[in-house]
Protein backbone atom coordinates (compact mmCIF):
# COMPACT_ATOMS: atom_id res chain seq x y z
CA UNK A 1 0.00 0.00 0.00
CA UNK A 2 1.57 3.40 -1.01
CA UNK A 3 2.25 5.42 1.85
CA UNK A 4 0.57 8.16 2.17
CA UNK A 5 1.68 10.11 5.33
CA UNK A 6 5.25 10.78 2.54
CA UNK A 7 3.45 12.56 0.59
CA UNK A 8 4.96 16.25 1.23
CA UNK A 9 8.22 14.98 2.90
CA UNK A 10 11.48 16.64 1.07
CA UNK A 11 13.55 14.89 3.42
CA UNK A 12 16.98 14.49 1.64
CA UNK A 13 16.18 16.90 -1.42
CA UNK A 14 17.91 19.99 -2.33
CA UNK A 15 15.69 23.32 -3.15
CA UNK A 16 17.29 26.47 -4.25
CA UNK A 17 14.52 29.58 -3.37
CA UNK A 18 15.50 32.41 -5.79
CA UNK A 19 14.23 35.95 -3.54
CA UNK A 20 14.25 34.07 0.13
CA UNK A 21 15.37 37.12 1.15
CA UNK A 22 11.85 38.55 1.91
CA UNK A 23 7.90 37.86 1.40
CA UNK A 24 6.93 34.80 -0.65
CA UNK A 25 10.51 33.56 -1.24
CA UNK A 26 11.34 33.51 2.65
CA UNK A 27 7.82 31.83 2.92
CA UNK A 28 8.82 29.30 0.58
CA UNK A 29 12.01 28.78 1.56
CA UNK A 30 10.91 27.86 5.20
CA UNK A 31 8.23 25.96 3.98
CA UNK A 32 10.19 23.82 2.35
CA UNK A 33 12.39 23.35 5.06
CA UNK A 34 10.30 22.79 7.22
CA UNK A 35 9.22 19.55 5.23
CA UNK A 36 12.91 18.35 5.24
CA UNK A 37 14.24 20.08 2.34
CA UNK A 38 17.96 21.17 2.57
CA UNK A 39 17.67 25.34 1.23
CA UNK A 40 19.67 27.25 -0.42
CA UNK A 41 18.27 30.81 0.34
CA UNK A 42 19.35 32.73 -2.80
CA UNK A 43 18.75 36.59 -3.32
CA UNK A 44 20.28 39.95 -4.42
CA UNK A 45 19.96 40.78 -0.53
CA UNK A 46 22.76 38.39 0.67
CA UNK A 47 21.84 39.91 4.46
CA UNK A 48 17.96 39.24 4.09
CA UNK A 49 19.33 35.35 2.62
CA UNK A 50 21.20 35.14 5.73
CA UNK A 51 18.43 36.25 8.05
CA UNK A 52 16.61 33.77 6.91
CA UNK A 53 18.85 30.74 6.67
CA UNK A 54 19.65 31.40 10.33
CA UNK A 55 15.39 31.21 11.03
CA UNK A 56 15.25 28.04 9.29
CA UNK A 57 18.39 26.54 10.82
CA UNK A 58 16.91 28.02 14.47
CA UNK A 59 13.95 26.15 13.67
CA UNK A 60 15.72 22.77 13.36
CA UNK A 61 16.04 23.08 9.33
CA UNK A 62 18.55 23.14 7.04
CA UNK A 63 19.52 26.27 4.99
CA UNK A 64 22.42 28.50 3.75
CA UNK A 65 22.60 31.25 2.25
CA UNK A 66 23.90 32.67 -1.19
CA UNK A 67 24.00 36.01 -2.85
CA UNK A 68 22.27 35.55 -6.00
CA UNK A 69 21.10 37.80 -9.13
CA UNK A 70 18.84 36.53 -11.75
CA UNK A 71 19.80 39.65 -14.21
CA UNK A 72 23.41 38.30 -14.21
CA UNK A 73 22.99 35.23 -16.82
CA UNK A 74 26.47 33.88 -16.53
CA UNK A 75 26.24 33.83 -12.79
CA UNK A 76 22.91 32.35 -12.62
CA UNK A 77 23.87 29.97 -15.22
CA UNK A 78 27.21 28.90 -13.44
CA UNK A 79 25.49 28.61 -10.33
CA UNK A 80 22.76 26.46 -10.94
CA UNK A 81 25.26 24.08 -12.85
CA UNK A 82 27.34 24.08 -9.42
CA UNK A 83 24.28 22.19 -7.80
CA UNK A 84 24.54 18.50 -8.57
CA UNK A 85 21.76 17.41 -6.24
CA UNK A 86 19.01 19.74 -7.26
CA UNK A 87 15.94 18.49 -6.41
CA UNK A 88 13.64 21.74 -6.45
CA UNK A 89 14.05 25.12 -7.82
CA UNK A 90 11.87 28.11 -7.00
CA UNK A 91 11.83 31.51 -9.09
CA UNK A 92 10.03 34.38 -6.96
CA UNK A 93 11.62 37.61 -8.28
CA UNK A 94 9.62 40.20 -9.64
CA UNK A 95 9.47 44.35 -9.91
CA UNK A 96 6.48 46.13 -11.03
CA UNK A 97 5.79 49.70 -12.95
CA UNK A 98 2.96 51.24 -12.51
CA UNK A 99 1.69 53.04 -15.76
CA UNK A 100 -0.61 53.10 -18.44
CA UNK A 101 1.21 51.72 -21.43
CA UNK A 102 1.26 54.84 -23.31
CA UNK A 103 3.68 56.47 -20.35
CA UNK A 104 6.18 53.88 -20.45
CA UNK A 105 9.41 54.93 -21.33
CA UNK A 106 11.18 51.93 -23.36
CA UNK A 107 13.90 52.07 -20.40
CA UNK A 108 11.37 51.31 -18.47
CA UNK A 109 9.70 48.24 -19.85
CA UNK A 110 13.40 47.12 -20.25
CA UNK A 111 13.34 47.01 -16.76
CA UNK A 112 10.24 45.10 -15.71
CA UNK A 113 11.41 42.65 -18.76
CA UNK A 114 15.35 41.81 -17.78
CA UNK A 115 14.03 41.03 -14.26
CA UNK A 116 10.69 39.65 -14.47
CA UNK A 117 10.78 37.79 -17.51
CA UNK A 118 14.08 37.32 -19.22
CA UNK A 119 15.92 37.22 -15.45
CA UNK A 120 13.26 34.04 -15.23
CA UNK A 121 14.04 32.35 -18.36
CA UNK A 122 17.94 32.25 -17.18
CA UNK A 123 17.14 30.80 -13.79
CA UNK A 124 13.97 28.15 -15.12
CA UNK A 125 16.29 26.99 -18.73
CA UNK A 126 19.32 26.63 -15.85
CA UNK A 127 17.48 24.63 -13.69
CA UNK A 128 15.91 22.64 -16.49
CA UNK A 129 19.41 21.64 -17.64
CA UNK A 130 20.23 20.93 -14.32
CA UNK A 131 17.53 18.73 -13.71
CA UNK A 132 17.33 17.14 -17.15
CA UNK A 133 20.58 15.62 -16.81
CA UNK A 134 19.62 13.80 -13.09
CA UNK A 135 16.42 12.64 -14.86
CA UNK A 136 14.02 14.41 -11.97
CA UNK A 137 13.12 18.03 -10.33
CA UNK A 138 10.50 20.44 -9.85
CA UNK A 139 10.73 24.04 -11.13
CA UNK A 140 8.32 26.17 -9.92
CA UNK A 141 8.26 30.07 -10.70
CA UNK A 142 5.53 32.48 -9.71
CA UNK A 143 3.71 33.92 -12.48
CA UNK A 144 0.29 36.31 -11.03
CA UNK A 145 -3.28 36.68 -11.48
CA UNK A 146 -2.01 39.30 -13.90
CA UNK A 147 -0.70 36.37 -16.14
CA UNK A 148 -4.77 36.09 -17.14
CA UNK A 149 -6.83 38.90 -15.76
CA UNK A 150 -5.10 43.01 -16.27
CA UNK A 151 -6.21 46.08 -14.80
CA UNK A 152 -4.93 49.69 -15.91
CA UNK A 153 -1.56 50.39 -15.32
CA UNK A 154 0.02 46.73 -15.48
CA UNK A 155 0.11 46.09 -19.00
CA UNK A 156 4.10 45.37 -19.36
CA UNK A 157 3.66 43.89 -15.82
CA UNK A 158 0.77 41.35 -16.34
CA UNK A 159 2.75 40.61 -20.24
CA UNK A 160 5.67 39.15 -17.76
CA UNK A 161 3.74 36.84 -15.78
CA UNK A 162 2.06 35.99 -18.74
CA UNK A 163 5.23 34.86 -20.61
CA UNK A 164 6.31 33.31 -16.96
CA UNK A 165 2.95 30.78 -17.32
CA UNK A 166 3.66 29.99 -20.99
CA UNK A 167 7.44 29.65 -20.57
CA UNK A 168 6.19 26.84 -17.96
CA UNK A 169 3.69 25.49 -19.88
CA UNK A 170 6.20 25.19 -22.66
CA UNK A 171 8.82 23.88 -20.15
CA UNK A 172 6.87 21.33 -18.61
CA UNK A 173 5.94 20.03 -22.02
CA UNK A 174 9.56 19.30 -23.09
CA UNK A 175 11.32 18.24 -19.75
CA UNK A 176 8.15 15.62 -19.22
CA UNK A 177 10.29 12.85 -20.54
CA UNK A 178 12.95 13.72 -18.76
CA UNK A 179 11.25 13.38 -15.63
CA UNK A 180 11.20 16.92 -14.56
CA UNK A 181 7.79 18.99 -13.79
CA UNK A 182 7.23 22.94 -14.41
CA UNK A 183 4.76 24.48 -12.69
CA UNK A 184 3.46 28.30 -12.14
CA UNK A 185 1.68 29.92 -9.10
CA UNK A 186 -0.64 32.85 -9.35
CA UNK A 187 -0.91 34.75 -6.55
CA UNK A 188 -3.63 37.53 -5.78
CA UNK A 189 -2.84 40.15 -3.86
CA UNK A 190 -0.37 39.63 -0.88
CA UNK A 191 1.50 41.61 1.67
CA UNK A 192 4.66 42.08 0.35
CA UNK A 193 7.50 44.51 0.10
CA UNK A 194 6.51 44.51 -3.77
CA UNK A 195 2.97 45.70 -3.07
CA UNK A 196 3.58 48.07 -0.05
CA UNK A 197 2.85 51.28 -1.91
CA UNK A 198 -0.55 50.05 -2.60
CA UNK A 199 -1.00 49.03 1.23
CA UNK A 200 0.26 52.84 1.97
CA UNK A 201 -3.24 53.86 0.79
CA UNK A 202 -5.76 52.66 2.25
CA UNK A 203 -8.88 53.06 -0.22
CA UNK A 204 -6.56 51.54 -1.97
CA UNK A 205 -5.79 48.80 -0.04
CA UNK A 206 -8.88 47.71 1.11
CA UNK A 207 -10.61 47.96 -2.73
CA UNK A 208 -8.03 45.24 -3.45
CA UNK A 209 -9.40 42.75 -0.46
CA UNK A 210 -13.04 43.66 -1.26
CA UNK A 211 -12.38 41.77 -4.63
CA UNK A 212 -11.44 38.67 -3.53
CA UNK A 213 -13.86 35.96 -2.17
CA UNK A 214 -12.76 35.87 1.20
CA UNK A 215 -12.64 39.66 1.45
CA UNK A 216 -8.85 40.01 2.86
CA UNK A 217 -5.24 40.33 1.56
CA UNK A 218 -2.99 37.04 1.87
CA UNK A 219 0.40 36.68 3.76
CA UNK A 220 2.99 34.95 2.65
CA UNK A 221 3.03 31.75 4.59
CA UNK A 222 0.01 31.19 2.88
CA UNK A 223 1.62 30.88 -0.60
CA UNK A 224 4.12 28.08 1.30
CA UNK A 225 1.45 25.35 0.70
CA UNK A 226 1.19 25.27 -3.06
CA UNK A 227 4.82 25.57 -3.12
CA UNK A 228 5.54 22.39 -1.18
CA UNK A 229 2.77 20.95 -2.68
CA UNK A 230 4.17 21.36 -6.02
CA UNK A 231 7.57 20.16 -4.75
CA UNK A 232 6.74 17.11 -3.24
CA UNK A 233 5.51 13.57 -4.05
CA UNK A 234 2.03 15.13 -3.46
CA UNK A 235 2.20 16.95 -6.79
CA UNK A 236 3.83 13.79 -8.57
CA UNK A 237 1.30 13.92 -11.53
CA UNK A 238 1.27 18.16 -11.96
CA UNK A 239 2.90 20.06 -14.60
CA UNK A 240 2.32 22.51 -16.78
CA UNK A 241 -0.28 24.30 -14.80
CA UNK A 242 -0.86 27.18 -13.26
CA UNK A 243 -2.24 26.90 -9.54
CA UNK A 244 -4.15 30.09 -8.80
CA UNK A 245 -3.76 31.26 -4.84
CA UNK A 246 -5.64 34.29 -4.63
CA UNK A 247 -8.39 33.89 -2.53
CA UNK A 248 -10.94 33.53 -5.69
CA UNK A 249 -10.39 36.79 -7.03
CA UNK A 250 -10.47 35.45 -10.79
CA UNK A 251 -13.55 33.32 -10.26
CA UNK A 252 -15.53 36.05 -8.75
CA UNK A 253 -16.90 39.31 -9.94
CA UNK A 254 -16.41 41.35 -6.51
CA UNK A 255 -17.16 44.77 -7.49
CA UNK A 256 -20.55 44.58 -7.25
CA UNK A 257 -23.08 42.03 -5.08
CA UNK A 258 -26.61 42.43 -6.24
CA UNK A 259 -29.37 42.19 -4.04
CA UNK A 260 -30.80 38.51 -3.71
Amino acid sequence: MYDYRKLFDLSGRQALVVGAGSGIGEAAACGLAAHGAHVLCGDLNLEGAQRVATEIDLAGGRAEAISFDMRDGAATARIVADLPDLDVLVSTPAINVRKPLLDITEDEFDRVMSLNLKGTFRLITAAGRNMKARGKGSIIAFASIRAVTVEPGQGVYAATKAGVLQMCRALAAELAPHGVRVNAIGPGVVDTPLTAPIAANQDWYNAYAQKSALGRWAKPHEMAGAVVYLASDAGSFVTGTLTLVDGGWTAVDGRFAPPL
